[in-house]
């Protein structure tokens, strides 16, 4: 294992980790923690994203490196949860130009974001964007789809002189549905839920989406052209992947009706199809005919990801520095069963307190875990690299940081999420470890401020958590078998591992973070 890891000796990289010593920290290792995570918040807020990626010259935009005129002749849709606030931005930077908007965002958003203080991320009362709210429970409905028909209509109409500002966010997808006529809204979610119950990946999903829909895989940058349109996107999804984010309005895919079938037949639901479904499927393909001026149609299309998981993690990494830790990122797409990423969070937590060279079935269980958590070989060696010659050099605290969308497995009908879950399943993968602030303290958080139907966003745990639920006569198997842990949380040390940060306005899925005290020689 010693040889595999001299294979990915990246001196290079060991020297941008900074090797002066960390400078000391008074706060507590549980309130550091807190503050890396608020520091990852806050550098995904739509606000703060939008303003980042547009830069005001005069009488153009600059966004990603490109320069767009304006000339009074911008236009603006957008459909997400996090939508509101961007729209907001980016009135206040180009709102002299604005022609009129549209968007799509959550039922209630607008009380909501007033009710918690957060007038910022609301448009002001002159405002030419039309807010139309809808999606209840995530779900499309009618409100959302006389939303995404206003947001078709307005796109439409421009000409090749328009410039068109697409936003778009998590939540996206519920917020435009337009079903090709004469497939019903209904008609299209319940084949779209069968697929989902069978097992269906988030690509076939997407697949069939875009065939049964108007405005998805590309059908929004069709209906606005000739117009120059530029996509700035708030990402939730593992990679960043522009296609599959709200289902890729903006992004170029020709949809094939056999690949569409080939997607339901897997799933034997070839049968149980809706007649208007089969209707649409059974036309020529693609979804449109090209029109001849249509045929250098991606360059009329930008599509910018400015704000995600990595970029939230980059400014956690710069908040940890300037509290005394060293940072390092693992991976942001880490996913799988949540016992399996405990397993490898317990298992970095020894590799990285070991007062000695841990022992060589520790590397190999990582790189055993890694691909099926979503975590590369080389990210891996590179971690446990850098976490063995902090040891050796006595580097001080380390902050390990990941990103990702862990799944649970549902056994019980508790009160919890996948954060609160990891937290306690890692705590007592940290069984034997010493207590904080000589031992490992793991947090857990959703940026979205919301970890399943509970008031948290995750938890903070170390290998305490086993000791006081002993102490208390608690049942941890039984929690987790209930997949109760919110339940859990409130009855230890009075709720106060819990990750309370109230409303967040953004999502860039979680915060997977391990705090490493110095490791004494």
């Amino acid at each position: 294992m010693a040889r595999v890891l001299s294979l990915f000796r990246p001196q290079p990289f060991l020297a941008l980790v900074s090797r002066r010593k960390p400078t000391l920290c008074k706060m507590s290792m549980d309130s550091r923690a807190r503050e890396v995570f608020a520091a990852a918040v806050e550098a995904v807020q739509p606000d703060t994203v939008v303003r980042q990626s547009m830069e005001r010259k005069e009488d153009s935009v600059i966004i990603n490196g490109h320069k767009f005129t304006l000339k009074h002749n911008l236009h603006l849709v957008g459909f997400g949860k996090a939508v509101l606030g961007m729209a907001a931005e980016a009135e206040r930077i180009v709102g002299d130009h604005l022609v009129k908007g549209v968007i799509s965002v959550p039922h209630g958003i607008q009380q909501t974001l007033q009710q918690h203080g957060k007038d910022h991320l609301l448009l002001k009362e002159n405002s030419r964007i039309r807010v139309m709210e809808g999606a209840k429970h995530n779900l499309p409905d009618v409100d959302a789809q006389k939303a995404a028909e206003a947001i078709k209509q307005l796109a439409s109409e421009l000409t090749e002189k328009d410039l068109l500002l697409v936003l778009i966010s998590g939540g996206g997808s519920a917020l435009l549905p337009a079903p090709i006529p004469p497939i019903s809204l209904q008609e299209k979610h319940d084949v779209t839920r069968k697929l989902a119950g069978a097992g269906a990946t988030i690509q076939e999903l997407n697949t069939v989406r875009r065939a049964l829909s108007f405005l998805k895989g590309g059908g929004l940058a069709h209906c606005a052209h000739p117009a120059q349109v530029v996509s700035l996107i708030l990402s939730d999804v593992i990679g960043d992947p522009v296609d599959l984010i709200a289902s890729g309005p903006t992004v170029w895919s020709e949809v094939w009706p056999e690949e569409v079938l080939s997607v339901l037949e897997r799933y034997k639901l070839l049968n149980s199809l809706p007649a208007s479904v089969k209707d649409v499927l059974g036309r020529p393909s693609p979804r449109w005919r090209e029109n001849k001026d249509e045929s250098n149609k991606s360059g009329h299309v930008l599509n910018a990801v400015i704000g995600s998981n990595s970029i939230a993690l980059k400014c956690a990494g710069r908040r940890a520095r300037e509290l005394g830790f060293r940072p390092v990122v693992l991976a942001p797409g880490v996913c799988g069963d949540v016992r399996s990423v405990s397993r490898l969070y317990g298992l970095l937590a020894r590799f990285a307190c070991s007062r000695e060279e841990p022992p060589p079935e520790i590397a190999a269980e990582l790189l055993r875990l890694g691909p099926e958590v979503g975590v590369e070989t080389w990210d891996l060696c590179r971690t446990m690299q850098v976490l063995g010659e902090g040891r050796t050099e006595g580097w001080g605290s380390t902050c390990l940081l990941a990103g990702g969308e862990p799944t649970v497995e549902l056994t019980g009908n508790g009160r919890g999420g996948r954060n609160q879950e990891l937290a306690l399943r890692v705590g007592l993968e940290l069984r034997g470890l010493k207590l904080p602030p000589n031992g490992p303290v793991f947090l857990s958080g959703g940026t979205d401020g919301q970890d399943g139907p509970t008031e948290a966003a995750g938890a903070i745990t170390d290998w305490g958590v086993y000791e006081e639920a002993q102490a208390k006569g608690l049942d941890i198997d039984n929690f987790l078998t209930n997949n109760d842990s919110y339940t859990f949380f409130t009855c230890l040390s009075a709720g106060q591992r819990l990750l309370v940060p109230g409303l967040t306005c953004t999502n860039v899925m979680d915060v997977h973070m391990l705090l490493i005290p110095p490791i004494p020689h």
